[in-house]
């Protein structure tokens, strides 16, 4: 069974589709089944995908300690993952809230190669803007998105995972940390997301020193299903440039 014990044991389960070179995925939420992610629009064409349940979410155990939920200690499950998987160095695609375990996990370890950070949620950072976002609302027809493998999480996972977060001038510090992380990170958002927005992508296109926003027109909140090829064809450049 592709279980593994991670820091604390507990279990969490991940799955491998595709084949090329390495890269790990995490699905958004917080909670969201990795199986919503699908095929991520042919990238399996071109990467083996170890696709992460992270702690609490689709197929993954709820550890006893609930805190160790929150996204930064997440980041502590993926080494556990990269030192099970054998990989010295791996490259990363999250989405939505799973850029933030990301995120926190390039900045506090050294074995990451390049981040795709896809319709990034920002909450650890800066919120969406609100204008941006209701003006998408009401101009955008409904996009696609994943059948029912995403479940709307507990209350008590969403406030375990954002917990300690910094937010507004308290953010300054953890930032200044985000900032030093030199790895390659390619932020995208949709042009239509009418839940992200394209904000928080341009906000890390200027917090990071070696970054690059790509923004998919007419695309929602789940670009590789609105649009699979222009999806695939943007990351698999990134990835192999």
């Amino acid at each position: 069974m592709p279980y593994f014990d991670s820091y604390d044991g507990c279990k969490l389960w991940y799955e491998t589709a595709g084949d090329g070179p390495p890269l790990v995925c995490l699905a958004g939420g917080p909670g969201a089944d990795v199986r919503s992610l699908g095929d991520l629009g042919g990238l399996t064409a071109h990467r083996t995908l170890f696709l992460l349940d992270a702690r609490a979410g689709g197929r993954s155990e709820i550890p006893a300690d609930r805190a160790s939920c929150s996204f930064s200690q997440q980041a502590r499950d993926v080494e556990q993952l990269r030192v099970h998987l054998g990989l010295p160095r791996i490259d990363m695609l999250a989405h939505s809230a799973g850029t933030l375990t990301t995120q926190d996990y390039a900045a506090g370890y050294g074995t990451v190669g390049r981040l795709v950070l896809v319709t990034p949620a920002g909450r650890a950072a800066r919120e969406p803007d609100e204008a941006e976002v209701a003006a998408i609302r009401s101009a955008s027809a409904d996009t696609i998105v994943p059948s029912g493998d995403f479940v709307t999480p507990p209350s008590w996972l969403r406030s375990a995972f954002y917990a300690g977060e910094a937010i507004g001038p308290a953010a300054v510090p953890r930032l200044a940390r985000l900032a030093a992380v030199t790895a390659p990170i390619m932020a995208m958002a949709g042009g239509s997301d009418g839940i992200a927005g394209t904000a928080t992508a341009r906000l890390i296109g200027d917090c990071y020193p070696n970054a690059v926003v790509e923004v998919l027109p007419g695309c929602g909140h789940y670009p590789w299903l609105d649009d699979p090829q222009g999806f695939r064809t943007r990351v698999i450049d990134f990835l192999e440039a």
